[in-house]
């Protein structure tokens, strides 16, 4: 097969979750194991880190990432889902996987994909792991995909495990409670492997201390060594000012991902490579890495300001917590109108989104062009009864265009509530004038 038709068999045959949603999820890791068994377990060649949580783990996976390369290391990187490119899944120092591995990775396996039916997340992980080892990597970063103990990264042995966060998000998968959503992303938490929690909760705190009791693992709550003393906004860019509580001092980061919420994600990162004694990282690495992320790690979707007057923003916020730390940020901008641009997939907690958002808005109702998309005429319908009025449109730029024909130079745009209505965003329509 060509790549192009490699990519058409793995996005056509196989049941993929960002496509159909629940029907993809698989309850084991059995496949996983099996697959990188006939590859001679690829992720037992490389030392690793495990990030899990509800917001905040790929901005964390790519903020590591880019630490460990500037630090010197041969750094492998796995994320999901992809916004333009599915080889933006899986990269090394920032380059992301060759197309001609793709393409013999998957001839290799076809057996067993005949065999074992995987899930395109199933193999997408085997890829990621076989890629890694072959290629010798020093460290990986290692994101989950959904939950944690069933994830099919949950395979890997760590250095350390991380949970960023818990909030409300596939709640008919993970639980209905945030003890149980937690219990699920507690599940990467293995045998004596030191585990960082990112932010505190009343509710999470027990279940993840439970979790480490069970398992001799010791347990770092980020915020008990690390607190937010100062957060200042730049244009592409976010002044971090830390104060580390065990030895009271100061430090200011600047972060390459502009987002308010990013200061919480720096927080954990610290907690990480504070944890990591026999990785010592010299603090010029860490600034450099933090402040450099983007360029060096392909990042795209965080707060990312693509077009001024208007201002026009993309935010793959697609949950409570997430679109709650996406109005904090814009509590902060100067604007005339507001113009929200939102789409939404069917099994998100579409009501739960909708109540925070600001009545005063103007609002472009669209959908993704993917199975799971809510459409558009079902989104303003359920938007009306908390008052957000707009209109709709077929598809993400149309409603770009229409949003642009009525917004004033000293407007802002933003186009949020779905990975997936970001990734169809047309930059050409507009210029990347930011």
């Amino acid at each position: 097969m060509t790549y192009d038709q490699t990519i058409e068999f793995l996005y056509e045959k196989l049941p993929m979750f960002s496509r159909i949603g629940a029907a993809a999820y698989k309850k084991d890791i059995t496949n996983t194991i099996e697959l990188c068994q006939r590859l001679d377990d690829p992720h037992k060649k490389f030392k690793s880190i495990h990030i899990a949580g509800t917001n905040g783990k790929g901005s964390v996976s790519h903020m590591l990432a880019a630490i460990f390369q500037c630090a010197g290391y041969k750094t492998g990187l796995y994320t999901s889902p992809h916004l333009y490119d599915f080889r933006e899944r899986i990269r090394i120092n920032g380059v992301m996987i060759e197309k001609k591995f793709i393409t013999a990775f998957v001839e290799k396996i076809k057996s067993s994909i005949e065999e074992l039916q995987p899930s395109f997340f199933e193999i997408t992980v085997a890829m990621a792991f076989d890629y890694f080892a072959e290629h010798k990597v020093d460290m990986a970063i290692i994101e989950v995909g959904l939950g944690g103990r069933l994830d099919s990264t949950n395979i890997i042995t760590p250095l350390v495990s991380v949970i960023t966060n818990i909030g409300w998000d596939h709640t008919h998968l993970l639980g209905n409670t945030l003890e149980a959503i937690a219990y699920e992303k507690a599940g990467i938490i293995k045998e004596h492997i030191p585990v960082i929690v990112g932010e505190k909760s009343r509710e999470t705190d027990p279940v993840f201390t439970s979790q480490a009791k069970q398992k001799n693992a010791p347990i770092y709550f980020a915020q008990d060594r690390f607190s937010v003393e100062g957060v200042q906004l730049e244009k592409d860019a976010l002044v971090v000012t830390l104060s580390d509580l065990h030895l009271n001092q100061r430090t200011t980061y600047t972060s390459g991902l502009p987002g308010m919420y990013q200061a919480k994600n720096v927080v954990t990162v610290l907690q990480t490579l504070n944890e990591m004694t026999e990785w010592p990282i010299h603090d010029t690495f860490i600034k450099m890495g933090l402040a450099q992320v983007k360029n060096l790690t392909g990042l795209q979707g965080r707060w990312e300001l693509i077009h001024e007057q208007p201002n026009i923003v993309l935010d793959v916020a697609h949950n409570r917590e997430g679109i709650i730390q996406m109005l904090l940020h814009l509590e902060k901008m100067k604007y005339q109108q507001l113009h929200i641009i939102l789409g939404m997939v069917k099994d998100k907690e579409v009501e739960r989104v909708l109540e925070l958002l600001p009545r005063n808005s103007r609002y472009y109702f669209s959908q993704s062009q993917i199975p799971r998309a809510l459409d558009g005429e079902s989104l303003m319908k359920k938007a009306s009864a908390f008052c957000l009025e707009g209109t709709v449109w077929e598809n993400v730029n149309e409603a770009l265009k229409e949003a642009m024909s009525q917004a004033a130079a000293d407007d802002f745009i933003v186009i949020c509530g779905s990975i997936f209505l970001v990734a169809e965003v047309n930059r050409q329509l507009i210029g990347h004038q930011a």
